[in-house]
């Protein structure tokens, strides 16, 4: 509600938005609960990680890490610590540049992935698709790309590619 008991929600816009909170809120709990009890990663784990082992030499300059994410640099810095310690990525200076930090997957981290994604992508696909008839998938992509796009555009951290 505006200030003054007047909307600002246009047609639909509302009853969306709570639908999406609902969703992603709700199924970003039953992803972490399942991965913690499946592999002891968080999610915020298994992004980190996902991202790494798409990446060339599976190693980021850790503000790049932080943009593709989503994430702010202090953050991100904070959580690698917490999995180096964890041996899943090494944090190191760049070896083509010492100013740059570098987040690196590990073995054990790779391995601890590759354990972990197929139950991951087992309970994703009943949770997230299991509800959406498939002539809805690409509806869906093509809105949610969109969005993400938008976001991406006039969000207030650097474009993921930079």
């Amino acid at each position: 509600m505006g200030t003054h008991g007047d909307s600002i929600w246009r047609d639909g816009e509302q009853r969306a938005w709570l639908a999406w909170n609902k969703v992603q809120l709700r199924l970003s709990y039953e992803v972490n609960r399942r991965l913690q009890a499946d592999s002891e990663l968080s999610t915020a784990d298994y992004d980190v990680l996902a991202e790494l082992v798409g990446s060339p030499g599976e190693r980021l300059p850790i503000s790049v890490l932080a943009n593709k994410i989503g994430w702010e640099r202090s953050r991100l810095s904070h959580h690698v610590k917490r999995m180096a310690g964890r041996s899943l990525v090494t944090s190191a200076p760049a070896q083509t540049d010492r100013r740059v930090t570098e987040v690196a997957l590990t073995w054990r981290g790779r391995r601890v992935l590759e354990e972990a994604a197929p139950g991951h992508e087992a309970q994703v696909r009943q949770l997230f698709f299991g509800g959406l008839p498939p002539e809805l998938v690409p509806p869906l992509t093509s809105a949610l790309e969109t969005i993400y796009a938008h976001v991406v555009e006039h969000g207030t951290l650097p474009p993921p590619d930079c």
